[in-house]
């Protein structure tokens, strides 16, 4: 009997040691869990917040100058064919009228100022490159002046004419489609640039979600891992505290149970202030307001239980 009792306090102190090493163990490891899960929880606001910014840029400036730059465009391709269908129709009216004037051309030899120009250079080269007598050289002298003349006449009825005006109306209106042309490109290419970079920021909105998703499945990981870890603390602590309720484990001094019942009071506390700030923080959150780090956490954290 004298040999068997210090064997069992060996036994006793073996096994309260080796409860208490498994404690701390499954404390620690525990703790380092819910450290990442804190960690994952601020990666994700981050994440969010990319996201809000990311989808802001894209639609608020990126969006809004493309429309803004596709409704100039389209304006002015509208105006385009205004000016399109009025260019064509002052050609076919041109037609028109050089069909008619051609059919009420009487004995006139000349068409053109271009024509009754020519002429007149015929006849100056005919003075100056061949040898004429006077009467020769008079002569063709007054059929130069009859060519200005009519050279004369004839600008001044094209002028007012017709087909004068209508050719000048088609060369106002090939101005402006030019115009329009280049406008249309330029146009164009801003809003196309535009769409561009609005495609770019949703891209990487597409990437941040993507992102998002794979912290949301490794921020679960992490706290079913963490509640294991918790549970096994608990029931080693439940298992400690049934062995040695109303023992003494062989010990020079009491700290080891004052710790443990300071321990699961502190635990009680902690479970019951937790309680109490998630069901503050569900108040807030069906009322809308905006939540700490802390209480959208205790939110996350009831969701996936």
């Amino acid at each position: 009997m004298s040999r068997e009792k210090p064997h069992n306090a060996r036994t006793s102190r073996t096994s309260f040691r080796d409860l208490q090493l498994q404690i701390e163990d499954l404390r620690q490891r525990r703790d380092e869990l819910n450290k990442k899960t804190k960690e994952y929880i601020n990666r994700l606001q981050e994440n969010e917040i990319e996201i809000t910014n990311s989808l802001k840029i894209a639609k608020q400036k990126y969006k809004k100058k493309r429309d803004y730059w596709n409704n100039k465009v389209k304006q002015l391709k509208e105006k385009k064919i205004e000016y399109k269908t009025l260019f064509d129709n002052f050609i076919e009216e041109k037609k028109s009228l050089q069909k008619s004037q051609k059919n009420t051309i009487d004995n006139k030899q000349f068409l053109s100022i271009k024509q009754i120009e020519r002429k007149i250079d015929n006849l100056e080269r005919i003075i100056e490159t061949e040898k004429l007598d006077i009467a020769e050289e008079n002569a063709i002298i007054d059929k130069i002046r009859e060519l200005a003349a009519m050279k004369h006449e004839f600008l001044s009825e094209e002028k007012n004419n017709d087909l004068f005006k209508i050719e000048r109306k088609i060369e106002i209106v090939k101005i402006n489609l030019n115009k329009i042309y280049e406008q249309l490109n330029k146009w164009s290419d801003k809003s196309q640039e535009n769409h561009t970079k609005m495609l770019e920021e949703f891209q990487n909105v597409d990437k941040l979600k993507e992102d998002k998703k794979k912290l949301e499945e490794e921020l679960i990981e992490n706290k079913k891992t963490a509640d294991r870890y918790h549970k096994q603390y608990l029931k080693v602590m439940n298992q400690r505290k049934k062995n040695y309720k109303g023992k003494k484990p062989y010990s020079h001094s009491k700290k080891p149970t004052r710790n443990f019942n300071q321990s699961n009071k502190k635990y009680e506390m902690m479970e019951k202030l937790r309680q109490d700030k998630l069901a503050t923080a569900l108040e807030k959150q069906k009322a809308g307001k905006k939540l700490n780090l802390f209480e959208a956490r205790l939110i996350l954290e009831k969701s996936r239980e």
